[in-house]
């Protein structure tokens, strides 16, 4: 299934759907080698909130982030958990017949909430038929001592992986968006997972307002030389009532050209770590809601330019990938901060 690389001019190729090969570590070849079977994620809203919304640490949310806390296409949180697990699996079984499944809390902050609570939702999850494991998408300053060694009891008994946002390593960029923290709070929650091997998945943005092309590889650059898994590439949305809707209309927020994604997503790929799992490059918001770009509902063409740019260069996730010193909690990876958090009222206040 797999070529492996002997040196940084031997490609790489994963398997990928049917009969095809990718130039990058997919997802679903990942699943594939550990289950030996179709293994796809049931997304679910557990019906959380979010410390930047309730007041705790801020109100109003990330900038960009939708009503439904990022689960668009989550189930129903009006349901119980078991009713939404069934019907998203019955619906997704039409396109996968014979799979095993990942329950995928999604919506919103997934470990906002006591340790006892998380237990019940997760292991209620679990305890349906087919499912191989979790994945809990949170923030790094939602995970409390007693809720990481839950996790780590998880990580013993079940497939785990936490999908923590990063969304970008400057902090001017978080204070813009209102993300709520600083970059060394993901550092913190990064070394705290890591002490239980519980596998981590960074998520980052790309095109947020004020952000050049080399601040979107700085961000790379750092999610490729910290101890994490899996690594997920967003473009940003423009979502109808969403606070970045604002800055839009003000003209302080350019949407990226198609083009000019996929050159950027492929020119990371090429500095991850070749074993880095590859979990999303691209993904389309709600039609309806969607303002831009809307070349974005083009998924399949957006990942199919990947592919053929990965091709045109004849290049691979990895090629230019140099293992970097040891990362440590006190140096960590790279990057070039340009505002400190505690700005944070006098900043969002000037620029939105």
């Amino acid at each position: 299934m797999q070529q492996i690389a002997t040196s940084s001019r031997t490609p790489l190729f994963w398997g990928g759907d049917g009969y095809h090969k990718k130039r990058y570590h997919t997802w679903n070849h990942h699943l594939r080698q550990m289950f030996n079977e179709k293994v796809f994620k049931v997304p679910l809203d557990a019906g959380f909130t979010c410390p930047n919304r309730d007041g705790t640490k801020g109100t109003g949310g990330c900038t960009f982030c939708s009503a439904e806390g990022s689960g668009d296409f989550a189930g129903d949180r009006r349901d119980p958990l078991e009713e939404q697990f069934r019907k998203i699996r019955d619906r997704m079984h039409k396109k996968w017949p014979r799979a095993k499944y990942i329950g995928y809390f999604q919506a919103f902050t997934n470990t906002y909430a006591p340790a006892a609570e998380l237990r019940a939702m997760y292991e209620t999850i679990l305890a349906q038929d087919g499912v191989v494991g979790l994945s809990i998408a949170t923030r790094p300053d939602c995970l409390p001592d007693d809720v990481v060694e839950l996790l780590a009891e998880l990580n013993e008994k079940t497939y785990l992986w936490v999908e923590l946002g990063l969304q970008t390593v400057h902090e001017r960029t978080a204070l813009l968006i209102n993300r709520g923290h600083d970059y060394q709070c993901y550092l913190d929650a990064v070394e705290k997972l890591r002490k239980h091997n519980i596998r981590i998945c960074s998520h980052i943005i790309l095109g947020l307002p004020g952000e050049s092309e080399e601040d979107m590889m700085e961000t790379a650059r750092a999610v490729a030389n910290l101890p994490v898994q899996g690594i997920k590439i967003h473009l940003l949305h423009l979502l109808k009532y969403t606070p970045l809707v604002k800055l839009w209309e003000a003209g302080g927020l350019k949407f990226l050209e198609k083009d000019q994604y996929i050159r950027l997503v492929v020119d990371m790929l090429e500095i991850l770590p070749p074993e880095m799992v590859v979990h999303r490059l691209t993904g389309d918001g709600p039609p309806d809601l969607l303002i831009g770009p809307m070349w974005s509902l083009d998924k399949w063409g957006v990942l199919n330019g990947i592919d053929g740019e990965l091709e045109r260069r004849n290049t691979w996730q990895g090629r230019l990938w140099i293992p970097q010193q040891a990362w440590t909690p006190e140096t960590g990876p790279l990057c070039n901060p340009q505002a400190s958090f505690t700005e944070l009222p006098v900043l969002k206040e000037t620029i939105l």
